[in-house]
């Protein structure tokens, strides 16, 4: 089963955190990712340089990254 503190944190950056602290979004805390789980899936599962996460000129997300985030949402986003 994944976790949070296993399998989640690790995969957002120092930067991605500091990045979305700025719009009000804490990655580094659970229940603030674990709340919005469905809009952070859309927005690293997605092809549009407009919406993904992180932004250009970063990489995005691999398929493996994605899996592990969805697989969390499947296992219920335990902590």
């Amino acid at each position: 089963m994944t976790s949070f503190a296993k399998d989640i944190r690790p995969l957002f950056r120092d930067v991605d955190v500091d990045h979305m602290n700025d719009y009000g979004l804490d990655l580094s805390d659970y229940q603030q990712v674990k709340d919005n789980a469905p809009e952070i899936l859309r927005r690293v599962s997605s092809s549009d340089d407009g919406v993904r996460m992180p932004p250009p000129p970063d990489a995005p997300w691999t398929p493996a990254q994605v899996t592990i985030f969805q697989q969390w949402i499947a296992d219920g986003t335990p902590a």
